[in-house]
């Protein structure tokens, strides 16, 4: 895969992870602000809080899926153009990460 895609995937995924975490930066400060106020009890701020984060881990892990999926779409679009050398250090991965996979379902 192009440098230019890799780095192209590499920002996409920082600003994704930016704006959710300046999102749950600016959620967190209102829902303080708003237990200051009384217009909440500490303890729904708490509640709140639990349920804005993982919400956030599953945006998260969502985003990832997306971007790991989009990457895996254009490595496959990609591959006629690899030489002979990029496919061997492929096939020699896939080999790596099949045998680590045995391993882990052998244990």
């Amino acid at each position: 895969m192009p440098d230019n895609d890799v780095n192209s995937l590499e920002k996409v995924i920082m600003d994704g992870i930016g704006a959710i975490s300046k999102t749950a930066e600016s959620a967190a400060d209102l829902l303080e602000e708003l237990v200051k106020k009384g217009s909440l009890t500490v303890e729904q701020g708490k509640t709140l809080n639990e349920e804005l984060k993982h919400e956030i881990k599953e945006s998260i892990n969502e985003a990832t899926r997306a971007v790991q999926s989009t990457a895996v779409s254009k490595f496959v679009e990609n591959m006629d153009k690899f030489s002979p050398e990029d496919i061997a250090k492929i096939r020699s991965k896939v080999d790596e990460l099949e045998n680590m996979k045995g391993e882990q379902t052998d244990e």
